[in-house]
Formats: structure tokens, sequence, C-alpha cells
């Protein structure tokens, strides 16, 4: 009975990583998505979109309603169906992916049902699960929505980092689960102070991914591509004039998304020396560089984005767009490697 119990439970434990995998895809997606300037391509939303239009007349059908679009009208008017085909194609692999990753949960969770591997306890979070993914959907439908009505020629910043935000607690959510199927109790580190410090970084770590998205959603970063001060102030005026300017106006995105950053870096090293102060159990030793090497990195590519910014050209992927995607990688693994540091940090009973 034992040895079937961890047997389903490794099973159920490696079924959730590839979910986390596929949702980290999936937001990796987005980000293409968002960089090639995709995402308002396909103007209906098809719950079952297996595949994209398979003859000319299709292709004509779906480019003919893109034209109705004002991202259409007012930015990409020049398009041809070949530039049309392009855009579409990163769009629809976005949503394939997630319905993709759907069909691989729902699936598993029939699958290990019938082999009996779900104990009673794992089904709640697994239905949770499920109802935010559902959520996250209609979230990115709602989003995409709101940049295909009046003259707005991109989706609205405060959505797409709303969408983006959500994709996140969705995939600590599932990395979390699947750390309480995998990790063994003898590897918990007890130790209240460390605790309270990796919860604060988690804390302010959502916020700044949230305005990382605000950032992108404002296409920011060239309305300020210098470093280290913003176009030539360390703290620009008229910044917090009105509570709308902290997520509307592009230089008081800047100045929160940078202090936040400087903020993590000097966090996360306090909390890496009293990390190896600690006596700790291995696990733990063995991963406790992580978070200062992914907050490093993160700075390093965030500033290389700015610096690079000036050299954007409109639909065409280059060192901006490189730069700008592993930013965002670096983000998600970061904030991964926190959670995963809060799942093995308790406090003292």
């Amino acid at each position: 009975m034992v040895t079937i119990r961890n047997k389903g439970q490794k099973a159920v434990a490696g079924w959730i990583f590839i979910g986390v995998g596929m949702l980290v895809v999936q937001v990796v997606l987005g980000g293409i998505t968002r960089l090639t300037g995709s995402g308002l391509s396909i103007t209906e939303w098809n719950v079952f979109l297996p595949w994209p239009p398979l003859n000319e007349h299709q292709w004509l059908e779906a480019f003919d309603k893109y034209k109705h679009t004002p991202q259409f009208q007012y930015l990409n008017g020049d398009f041809t169906l070949h530039d049309y085909k392009f855009i579409f194609f990163w769009e629809w692999f976005h949503r394939t992916w997630a319905k993709l990753t759907s069909v691989v949960l729902v699936v598993g969770f029939v699958y290990f049902l019938f082999k009996r591997y779900l104990r009673r306890e794992m089904v709640m979070p697994l239905v949770i699960l499920f109802l935010l993914g559902a959520l996250q959907g209609a979230v990115g439908w709602i989003m995409v929505q709101s940049g295909l009505t009046d003259d707005m020629i991109y989706v609205k910043p405060f959505k797409l980092a709303m969408h983006f935000t959500l994709a996140l607690g969705l995939i600590c959510y599932a990395w979390w689960f699947a750390l309480r199927l995998s990790v063994p109790s003898q590897q918990i580190v007890r130790n209240t102070s460390l605790r309270g410090w990796t919860l604060g970084i988690v804390m302010v770590l959502f916020l700044q991914l949230m305005y990382g998205a605000l950032m992108a959603g404002h296409k920011a970063a060239t309305a300020a591509p210098t470093w280290p001060t913003i176009n030539g102030s360390w703290v620009p005026g008229n910044l917090f004039s009105s509570s709308v300017r902290l997520i509307e106006n592009k230089i008081t995105v800047h100045f929160i998304h940078r202090g936040l950053a400087y903020i993590l870096l000097l966090l996360t090293l306090v909390w890496t020396v009293k990390a190896y102060r600690s006596v700790t159990p291995a696990l733990f030793r063995k991963t406790r560089w992580l978070p200062f090497a992914m907050v490093l990195l993160q700075v390093v590519l965030g500033i290389s984005a700015l610096l690079a910014s000036p050299h954007i050209v409109p639909n065409r992927w280059g060192l901006f767009e490189w730069i700008a995607q592993l930013h965002q990688v670096t983000g998600m693994l970061y904030l991964l490697t926190m959670v995963f540091m809060l799942y093995l940090v308790r406090p003292v009973k």
C-alpha cells in the first residue's frame, strides 16, 4: 500500500511539473506575441481553433476581419497578407498552446483518477488549479477585446499586467502543489527570520513583475532609454501628482519599476548572507545561491534592454526583443526560485 501511494504521488508530481513547464512556455509565447505585435491578429474567440486558415479564401477572410481593427487602420495599414500570416501565427500558437496545456492537465486528471493515484487531499487543489486556468483564459480574451475597440492599437496596459500577473499566480500555485508532493519533509528549513525575508521578497517581486508588464504594455522602454538616470534625472518631477499616474504615466512606471529592482537586489543580497549563515539541510545548501544569481541577471538584462530600446525597428525582431524576452523569462525563473525557497523555509515551531 505504501509503495502504491509513493508511486502515485511521484507520478502526480511529475504530471504537475510538466504542467508548470507548459505554463512557463505559454507565458514565453505571450511575450513573443506582445513583442511581435501579434495579439490582436485573431479578432474572434474560438474555443477549439485547432488549425489556422487552410486555403487562400480563408486567409483573405481572416485578413479582412483584421483590417477592421484600429491596429490595422492606424498602425499596420501597409500590411500584406504575408505580414498578416506572420502575426497570426504567433497569436494562434499562443492560444493553441494554452488549449494543449489544458488538455494535458484534464487528461492527466482523468487518468490519475481512474488509476486511483489521486488522494482526497489532492482533488481540491487540482480543482482550484483548473478554475484559475479558466479564469486566465477569460482574462486573456477580455484583454484582447480591449484592443479591438475605439482607437486602441494595442491591448490596454493594465489588462496586460493583470493577465500576466494572474498567469504568474497560476504557475506559482501549480509549482507549490508539485513541491508539496515531491520535497521530503526532512529538507524543510526552520528559520523564522529567513522565512520573513523570503515572504517579503516574494511580495515585492510580484509587484515588480506587474510593473514590468506595465512597462511592456506602455512600450515605455523608449520613453527613458538611459541609465542610471531617467533621462538625466534621478527623481523626475511630477511623478505622483495623481493616482492614475502610478499605472498610466510612462516615466512614473519607469521610476517604480527601477526602484523595485534595486530594492529586490538589496533584499536578496541580505537574504543570501543570512542563508549562508544558517545551518540547513542539503537541498537548501545546494540551491541557496540561486536567488541572488537570478536577481543579478535580471537587473543586467533590464538595463541592457533599456539601452537597446532606441534601436527598435517596428515589426522586426532585433536585439531589444531578444533581451526583453530573456528579461521576462529570467523574471519568471527568479519568482519560481523564491517560491521554492518560501516552500523550503518555514518558521520555527
